[in-house]
């Protein structure tokens, strides 16, 4: 866990959900991957060529970009697929519950934390499957809102997720610490806009937040 400038009154959470408030190799592996093999079915190529564009042009942006990554939305975007179409295929081809299951631990912390502070998750998957994740872990009744790939259209880091984020909390963003694995879509602009960060290696990072401001 790394902390970033946490603010002095902080009055509301934004959580990333994937890998941050679960860990599971398998579903990350393939929340990707099924979206890349349904992008080579459709392009009439292997798989495997599939990965290998989706890494080469992942790897290549990363170097242009000082190191920082590119979501997946973005990375298909890249290769002619709208975010829309995106939007479609991870409804149609995620089922968290085949790898998910209730996290009581979490669900424990979520009490703590609800108790004093709004919640929210952004998340780049859109709000369909990210709800199916939230019920699957056990926690979806902390979450009244969830800004999802669909709300905006627009995949982190971009501003339009966050603002919009802020907006529904109706919490400045001075006032709200942003939650998540990856530091350059989960954290950075965050930061930019004011807020505090959290980044996390895994849920069980997640587990002891209460510990650093309630």
């Amino acid at each position: 866990m790394k902390l970033y400038r946490l603010p002095t009154c902080v009055k509301a959470f934004i959580f990333d959900i994937d890998s941050t408030l679960y860990t599971n190799a398998a579903y990350a592996f393939e929340q990707v991957d099924c979206q890349v093999r349904e992008f080579a079915r459709q392009r009439g190529i292997s798989a495997e060529e599939a990965r290998k564009m989706v890494a080469d042009y992942r790897r290549k942006f990363a170097a242009e970009n000082d190191g920082k990554k590119i979501s997946l939305g973005n990375t298909l975007l890249a290769f002619g697929v709208p975010i829309q179409q995106s939007v479609e295929w991870r409804k149609k081809l995620l089922e968290p519950s085949d790898y998910l299951s209730v996290d009581t631990r979490l669900i424990s912390e979520m009490e703590i934390l609800s108790q004093n502070y709004k919640l929210i998750c952004v998340t780049n998957n859109p709000i369909l499957p990210a709800r199916k994740t939230l019920d699957a872990i056990g926690i979806s009744k902390f979450f009244p809102d969830i800004v999802g790939l669909d709300s905006c259209f627009k995949s982190k880091p971009a501003l339009e997720p966050f603002q919009k984020a802020c907006d529904i909390l109706e919490t400045p963003a001075e006032n709200i610490i942003a939650v998540g694995d990856r530091y350059d879509m989960d954290i950075s602009l965050p930061l930019e806009m004011g807020m505090g960060g959290i980044l996390v290696s895994g849920v069980e990072d997640v587990y002891q937040i209460h510990k650093y401001v309630v």
